[in-house]
């Protein structure tokens, strides 16, 4: 295929995933503002007043980086994880992978529109934010690398999820019995060092505390770990993922029986 066909063809997928999730945006977009909001007014004024700081900064100062980032996290797996199984679930997606478009512009293009979708809310939840408490920029380049190389992460982990799906119970499972406990012991609401030696190396091996910190220390210019080390967890986390994706949609795994 030539560059242009290329392109149309990957343009046509994002735009495709675009305005699937702004036509209903009272279903994808509003609902998790409203429960930022809630964490914001709840963890962030109620308990953080009794709380008093972290760090060096006022709990609501701590916690609104992990939850921008808790909310880029959730929204880009679910967009691609609920339209790529939809796609299945209604044999559409054949008459994609019988046409002559590389199986990698196919992730590509599921990936971006889970990224936009991820991306918006993240923008969106940093403006409310704004309404509780002040936020500085400490390293624009680290919060932008980060928000987005993570957004891509996990639009990649919802196609796999996709994938594998055989019913629609199954795109829920991961979401809540994995991602969620992640992202809750990622250090959202706390900082590792409050932990023993023991629970604070069991928290390492948890790969969203480097997504949640190098996102933080974009911000506030502070972290638990080093957010360098942060960005190579991600890449390399999107390079296997990526190769994994790619080797069940050449297998065709949950499509071609």
């Amino acid at each position: 295929m030539t560059f242009n066909a290329l392109w149309v063809a990957f343009s046509t997928i994002v735009i495709r995933e675009v305005r699937r999730f702004t036509r209903i945006w009272p279903q994808t977009l509003l609902p998790p503002v409203v429960t930022m909001t809630l964490y914001f007014i709840i963890f962030g004024n109620l308990i953080g007043s009794r709380i008093g700081e972290m760090g060096g900064l006022t709990y609501m100062q701590f916690i609104v980086p992990g939850l921008i980032m808790m909310s880029v996290i959730t929204n880009s797996y679910s967009n691609v994880v609920s339209s790529f199984f939809s796609m299945k679930f209604q044999r559409s997606i054949e008459e994609l992978l019988v046409s002559p478009v590389p199986n990698w512009v196919i992730l590509a293009g599921w990936v971006v529109g889970g990224m936009a979708r991820g991306l918006s809310i993240g923008v969106i939840v940093t403006i409310v934010s704004l309404v509780f408490t002040h936020l500085t920029i400490h390293n624009l380049p680290m919060i932008v690398v980060t928000v987005v190389l993570t957004s891509a992460l996990f639009s990649v982990g919802g196609f796999i999820n996709a994938m594998l799906a055989t019913k629609f119970d199954d795109i829920s499972i991961v979401p809540t019995f994995v991602l969620t406990p992640l992202t809750y012991l990622g250090g959202v609401f706390y900082s590792i060092d409050l932990l023993p030696d023991f629970w604070q190396g069991v928290s390492m091996a948890n790969p969203i505390l480097y997504m949640v910190n190098g996102f933080r220390y974009g911000i506030l210019g502070v972290s638990d770990v080093n957010p360098f080390v942060s960005l190579g967890m991600i890449l390399a986390f999107i390079i296997v993922l990526s190769a994994v994706a790619l080797r069940l949609l050449k297998r065709g795994k949950g499509i071609r029986h």
